[in-house]
């Protein structure tokens, strides 16, 4: 049947556009990496894999985690990727719950080069959420997305932060870098966030918080520090790819931990967990 909204840019059928998976293909668990390489990276975790797709920059893997179904679907870079990717996912999902694992800036002294940030929200400075909502709605993470990331990160080890993340539309001057052929508008922007106590850049967070949010989804962000904005640590190789590693396996044991959640909300008869629950 054709789509009864001529507005709507999507083929006939269930199978989507741009992401190229239909119904009962992802599971209700899903990561969010932005580069499409690290999908594969992350797939090399799952016990088993019983879908893996890649179309455009959307690199798609579903399998088993530690007996849990989960998906990981690559957004690309920003804003603009990210609102295809979660309304796609919506299309053919029931009520999914989204972790983006990424990379981000460090905006705050104390941050190293490879710790976590876990965002409990996200400034909009990006203009693609403005199509969803007024300049005045926050974009926040989910508290029970929060509360599992920290415990996985705890669980795991690694050095983490929390606290408000700002989300730019592009890696240059919407993050304050100066370019040398190009003037840009903002050359204080990172010290004006800092001193706003915002705790590093990213580009996709305030989108996921704020689509989600809409949907009635759960949505939690952790991303690894790949550069240190003061003082101009940027790490390469090994130290990268540990931070990687760290944010991917945080990322991972949170979707256990929010299945668990719900597990026990549901013995629990609520749809709203609460520490208490916890067994």
């Amino acid at each position: 049947m054709p789509n009864a909204d001529h507005r709507v840019a999507l083929p006939v059928g269930d199978r989507q556009y741009h992401i190229d998976l239909g119904p009962g293909e992802l599971a209700e668990y899903i990561l969010l990496p932005g580069d499409p390489d690290r999908t594969a990276r992350i797939g090399a975790r799952l016990e088993s894999i019983e879908v893996e797709r890649r179309h455009r920059e959307f690199s798609t893997i579903t399998g088993t985690y530690r007996g849990e179904r989960v998906s990981i679907v690559s957004t690309g870079i920003g804003t603009d990727n990210v609102e295809i990717v979660i309304a796609e996912i919506l299309a053919i999902t029931e009520r999914p719950t989204f972790i983006r694992v990424g990379s981000c800036g460090g905006l705050q002294p104390e941050m190293a080069a490879g710790d976590l940030v876990i965002s409990t929200g996200a400034v909009r400075l990006e203009a693609t959420t403005s199509f969803y909502v007024s300049d005045g709605y926050p974009a926040v993470a989910d508290y029970e997305a929060v509360a599992a990331l920290v415990e996985a990160a705890a669980r795991l080890g690694h050095r983490y932060h929390v606290g408000v993340t700002a989300t730019a539309p592009g890696f240059f001057g919407a993050q304050g870098r100066p370019i040398p052929q190009l003037p840009i508008r903002y050359p204080d922007l990172a010290e004006d966030m800092a001193r706003q106590r915002v705790m590093n850049f990213e580009m996709e967070a305030s989108a996921v918080f704020v689509l989600a949010g809409l949907a009635g989804s759960r949505a939690g962000v952790v991303c690894a520090v790949y550069a240190q904005r003061f003082t101009g640590d940027f790490p390469t190789g090994e130290v990268m790819a540990a931070a990687e590693a760290g944010c991917v396996e945080t990322g991972l044991e949170s979707l256990l931990i929010l299945a668990e959640m719900d597990r026990q909300k549901r013995r629990a008869g609520t749809d709203r967990w609460r520490p208490s629950l916890w067994t």
